[in-house]
């Protein structure tokens, strides 16, 4: 997913919530809000560009979703991939859901620094996940009992993701299976 500038095709570069959800009703492409303006996103399931990272995301995201809905059935929580989108009152954040996300050279510092900041505004969030698509790495950012979030680095196939919110543990090797991805640079 590559987040560009704010678009300003629509002819204005601020705009309510209510006039997003409608530009989105009606838009073959996929777009986040934030405070008025909204950016243009790129890369996020795009089947005509599957080499390189896209590939490698598109296979991640098929084995962390398919191990994530294995592992609540029964319960009475639902995954949802990249095409549904949440709302973050307290500071007008549109997005996908983002429990996980699967990082790309392009998004990386994004994912990592202002939209966390932004996720953190989520009250029921417990934890955030950072999938990277260049080496076999996992960050897990938790919030502990004192309410600050702490960080489990994963890098070896042989570890083991542990997802508190569902209560569950998907092995890193299943994570990144069929994706050739090292654990170390080369």
């Amino acid at each position: 997913m590559d987040v560009k500038e704010p678009i300003v095709v629509y002819g204005k570069k601020k705009f309510t919530e209510e006039e997003y959800l409608q530009i989105e009703k009606a838009s073959s492409e996929r777009h986040e809000y934030y405070q008025g303006e909204i950016f243009q996103m790129h890369g996020h399931g795009d089947l005509l560009a599957m080499s390189g990272a896209s590939y490698r995301h598109n296979i991640i995201f098929s084995n962390l979703f398919s191990g994530i809905a294995f592992r609540i059935k029964g319960k009475s929580c639902q995954p949802f991939g990249p095409d549904m989108r949440i709302n973050i009152p307290e500071n007008t954040l549109y997005t996908c859901p983002v429990l996980i996300e699967i990082l790309s050279p392009s998004t990386k510092n994004n994912d990592q620094g202002e939209k966390f900041r932004l996720y953190r505004d989520i009250p029921s969030l417990k934890e955030y996940i950072l999938v990277d698509t260049d080496l076999v790495r996992i960050y897990a950012f938790r919030i502990n009992s004192g309410g600050h979030w702490e960080l489990e680095e994963y890098k070896s196939l042989k570890d083991q993701l542990s997802l508190v919110s569902i209560e569950g543990i998907i092995p890193i090797a299943d994570i990144y299976e069929r994706t050739k991805i090292p654990e170390t640079a080369d």
